[in-house]
């Protein structure tokens, strides 16, 4: 008898504790949880590379606050290469020299004490597309994990192509076709360089600034971006979304 209670006490000693078998389990979840996120995130982003996002989070809360959009999708084919240019110029000279974060400009930010300047057209348009607007530290985190993944699959035309579709150029108006006609009444592939320049200068703060009644600072801001279109496609910084 007493080898027998001896013999049940070791076995029943021997089992694992319930704590530690639940962290295992826990850890599998969230392990398992990860990669399914990032395999979404993954089949989004290839998504994003051939079907153009019918919406946008922003765009969606502007409909509903407004009572609609203007937004008209238009291929690069039929945007003015100046717009491109100038958008790029403005916004990421770089554009085509980096994989998604210009460390030089973020360098710069930092010892200047401020933020702008520092974000990408890769990283905007992931903001855009996949994320929403603030300035939480869980989007930017996010917007940090995406960028690259999206550069990595992306064509750096498709990115400018999306940027400049779902960018906001006045209080309700989205993408440069619609824009185009908004301001001056145009298409997007009838764009001037001037036109281009103005609706460039006007991105950082489209609800303060108009392309068609500029203020002294967006004509010189507009001045220094179709400067810097020029530079940029004289210096093969356009090359990689205009081939």
């Amino acid at each position: 008898m007493a080898r027998a209670s001896k013999t049940t006490l070791k076995k029943t000693t021997s089992k694992p504790p319930v704590r530690r078998s639940f962290r295992r389990w826990l850890f599998r979840v969230i392990l398992r949880g990860g990669f399914a996120a990032v395999l979404l995130m993954v089949f989004l982003v290839v998504l994003g590379a051939v079907f153009n996002p019918p919406t946008t989070a922003y765009m969606f809360s502007e409909g509903r606050r407004l009572g609609g959009v203007q937004q008209i999708w238009v291929p690069m084919e039929r945007i003015a290469p100046v717009m491109a240019r100038a958008a790029v110029a403005a916004e990421d000279a770089n554009f085509c020299q980096h994989w998604g974060f210009d460390m030089v400009a973020i360098r710069e930010a930092i010892e200047a004490g401020s933020n702008r300047g520092a974000s990408t057209i890769s990283q905007q348009t992931v903001k855009n597309v996949y994320l929403w607007h603030g300035r939480t530290w869980v989007r930017k985190a996010l917007e940090a994990l995406i960028t690259p993944v999206v550069e990595a699959i992306w064509p750096k035309r498709r990115i400018v192509e999306v940027y400049l579709n779902i960018a906001e150029f006045d209080e309700g108006v989205f993408g440069v076709e619609a824009a185009a006609r908004h301001y001056f009444g145009v298409s997007a592939a009838d764009l001037s360089a001037t036109q281009a320049a103005r609706l460039a200068a006007i991105l950082p703060s489209p609800k303060k600034r108009s392309a068609s009644r500029p203020g002294d600072f967006v004509v010189r801001r507009a001045r220094q971006i179709r400067d810097g279109a020029a530079t940029i496609r004289n210096d093969g910084r356009a090359a990689c979304f205009e081939s």
